[in-house]
């Protein structure tokens, strides 16, 4: 996974009263010449990629003065940057490719929605997301958010019976982060490459087709890549939207617009209702998972046992955890 990594460096900054962490991934050399600007300019990304209020993140930035550079000289100091750093390498790991030589100053952010300081006593832990929004808005006096959110319903069509989640994101939740919070949502363990297709006038030809690398380009000319593109750009506008999953199974999910809300106040994603059970990973599309689910239902089948061992957690119902409202963190 790290060969294509060998030169490749990351900048990690920690907040010493939050353990709120900021990473800059593919810095070079060159970046260093202006590091306080981009220092300054990853921290302000990092915020706002959280959905926290622009108006708060415009005010501590302008509080925050220029930065100084001292010496360390705290084990402690020294052993949460070591501890950020691996967390958002291995976050690295798992979400780019390698190949695409793309700079990135907001991969620091899954590493702030881990517990800290959980070590000691149980009363003593904390998450560095919240403890920094909750020191920024204390300092502003403002809501800690504040934005423009969409609440749709995901739709995934199994023939006897529809699974459905409905979600709400912000409005400016990328697409790649949008695959992220659907593969949670449905239960999928992201082994399989997708695609997300958007179409103006119902479901005819495609308005566009948004492919998440370069490979999703070589049969179809007309896609583009995902890149840095969100949700906004389509919705409301658009009729629907399909994320496809697994070329081979073709999990076709639906994405229909619920409603705008201009003045969203809570963090998101957010997981609001979760009915029907996804299938589990290469079961054989529509029909393979028909065939599958009548012998998960009848433990009398000869196939029972076999297939039980194969699906290893999978049940016919959703858990009450799966069925629980909840915040998605991606």
């Amino acid at each position: 996974m790290w060969d294509n990594r060998k030169t490749e460096d990351m900048l990690v900054l920690v907040n010493n009263a939050a353990r709120f962490t900021v990473a800059m991934y593919q810095v070079k050399r060159k970046d260093l010449k202006n590091a306080a600007e981009k220092m300054r300019a990853a921290i302000a990304n990092t915020l706002l990629s959280m959905n926290l209020n622009p108006e708060i993140v415009e005010e501590y930035m302008q509080r925050a003065g220029d930065l100084e550079f001292m010496e360390n000289h705290s084990r402690q100091m020294a052993a949460w940057l070591t501890k950020a750093g691996m967390e958002c390498a291995f976050h690295v790991g798992n979400m780019y490719s390698g190949v695409d030589k793309i700079y990135s100053d907001t991969v620091g952010a899954s590493a702030n929605y881990g517990p800290v300081n959980y070590s000691g006593k149980d009363s003593e832990m904390f998450y560095p997301y919240e403890a920094m929004f909750n020191a920024l808005s204390q300092l502003t006096g403002k809501p800690i958010y504040h934005y423009r959110a969409f609440e749709l319903l995901v739709t995934l069509d199994l023939e006897v019976y529809k699974a459905t989640r409905r979600i709400i994101v912000p409005a400016d939740l990328k697409f790649a982060q949008l695959h992220r919070v659907l593969q949670s949502v449905f239960g999928w363990k992201d082994c399989h490459l997708y695609d997300f297709t958007v179409h103006t006038n119902g479901k005819g030809r495609p308005t566009v087709r948004l492919a998440p690398s370069k490979d999703g380009l070589e049969f179809d000319e007309s896609a583009v890549l995902m890149g840095g593109h969100a949700l906004s750009e389509f919705l409301p506008e658009c009729k629907s939207i399909c994320y496809t999953y697994d070329m081979g199974d073709n999990w076709e999910h639906e994405i229909q617009l619920v409603r705008v809300i201009d003045a969203y106040d809570q963090e998101s994603p957010r997981l609001l209702e979760a009915i029907g059970q996804a299938p589990p990973e290469d079961v054989g599309g529509v029909g393979g998972f028909l065939d599958f689910r009548q012998v998960m239902l009848d433990p009398k089948n000869p196939e029972y046992m076999q297939l039980r061992e194969w699906a290893q957690y999978w049940t016919p119902e959703l858990g009450e955890w799966q069925r629980r409202p909840r915040v998605i963190h991606v």
